[in-house]
């Protein structure tokens, strides 16, 4: 079955009661069992649910993977991994470039709880190896990152880790399996926030994992099932929904980005361009190895600083101020005070997040609105 398919079809079969071409919302809490230690497959739904069981088992066949877990959140996903697969004592290498909210639960939360956690360039296998210690159980790695949208070889960082006898998992938000299957490039787990692409509408908070090892999976499920952050059914079905049109949404989505991209890198107002379509960004040869397109986020450094940043998120008109990415509407966001706020300030310069960096989700619109958009926006 191809990719186009499985989006339609993987996990989703019609309903066998009713002849339902979409999966019904079985929203319900717990279900009759017909005798003592005889039910019918289901005992009560945040142990399990069929619209939930619907979207897990299409992310694992979108992803590769013989498995897949659906949570609340894109945080909750991740936290099921660290608390599923990792005791006090144990060392995670994290790639240096990624999402504020992961720093934050690695920073604030989970080494709290005694994991031991170093950071490496992610742009560099080799900083990873360098980082390993003998206490390593996990690399976790963003390819491409958020929000300077570099790109991590994950073939390598998966030698690294099978050598070390670590666990790989990448969060592939970004790319989506649309665009890239860590799985079959060598990794253990994938970790979606599919409150974004996946979902697709801006509409539905959610957290996906696809995993590869029984092991592995029976670990993080029954983490999943103990802490209980999971997704209700409805959300389950949106985030099913927006599934089904991911290809065509993902070519409209890099389609943008490449038109945002170039009106950029051609721009006085703007110093650096971050996007790895471009034959200009470092990771332009490695990610059109191992990835099947560039995806849709575009991030750039004005040469302002905070002040013009300011002056051009006044002016937009097509592209909205706000948290979030991977909707079909263009989202425009700061990282500095929104995304990467958990990271202290100190630590964000050094990482590259400055107060001129603005991070855009190219959304589906029509692309010279989105050029004319960035145009006006940056006459300052």
């Amino acid at each position: 079955m191809e990719f186009e398919t499985k989006l339609i079809h993987a996990g989703q079969a019609a309903d066998r009661q009713t002849g339902s071409v979409n999966i019904p919302i079985y929203q319900t809490s717990t279900y009759k069992q017909d005798a003592i230690g005889k039910d019918r497959g289901w005992e009560y739904s945040r142990t399990g649910n069929p619209t939930r069981k619907a979207l897990e088992d299409c992310i694992a066949a979108l992803e590769s993977a013989k498995y897949g877990l659906a949570f609340a959140s894109g945080l909750a996903a991740e936290t099921a991994v660290l608390g599923g697969l990792l005791k006090k004592g144990d060392h995670v290498v994290a790639g240096d470039d990624l999402y504020g909210g992961t720093y934050r639960l690695f920073e604030k939360v989970f080494r709290n709880w005694g994991l031991e956690i170093s950071y490496a360039d992610s742009k560099n296998p080799a900083s990873f190896k360098k980082a390993m210690r003998r206490n390593t159980r996990l690399i976790w790695a963003e390819t491409p990152t958020n929000p300077l949208l570099s790109i991590t070889d994950i073939r390598a960082l998966a030698e690294i880790a099978k050598k070390n006898k670590a666990l790989l998992a990448v969060d592939n938000t970004f790319a989506t399996p649309y665009f890239q299957r860590p799985i079959e490039l060598g990794a253990d787990i994938i970790v979606h926030s599919s409150t974004k692409y996946l979902g697709g509408h801006s509409d539905v908070i959610g957290g996906l994992l696809a995993i590869k090892d029984k092991g592995v999976f029976e670990a993080v499920k029954f983490y999943q099932n103990a802490a209980g952050a999971v997704p209700g059914p409805w959300d389950a079905w949106l985030t099913l929904r927006g599934i089904k049109t991911l290809s065509v949404r993902m070519k409209a989505h890099e389609n943008n980005a490449f038109a945002v991209a170039g009106f950029l890198s051609g721009h006085d107002a703007v110093s650096k361009v971050y996007y790895p379509g471009l034959e200009t960004h470092p990771g332009h040869a490695l990610a059109s190895d191992q990835m099947d397109g560039f995806g849709g986020m575009v991030s750039f450094e004005l040469k302002g600083g905070r002040r013009a940043a300011e002056s051009f998120f006044k002016k937009l008109k097509v592209f909205t101020l706000a948290e979030s990415l991977g909707g079909v509407e263009s989202l425009a966001c700061y990282p500095a005070t929104m995304t990467h706020a958990a990271i202290p300030e100190r630590e964000r310069l050094k990482r590259g997040i400055t107060s001129g960096l603005v991070r855009l989700s190219a959304g589906i619109e029509n692309s010279d609105d989105l050029v004319q958009d960035l145009d006006r926006a940056l006459k300052f």
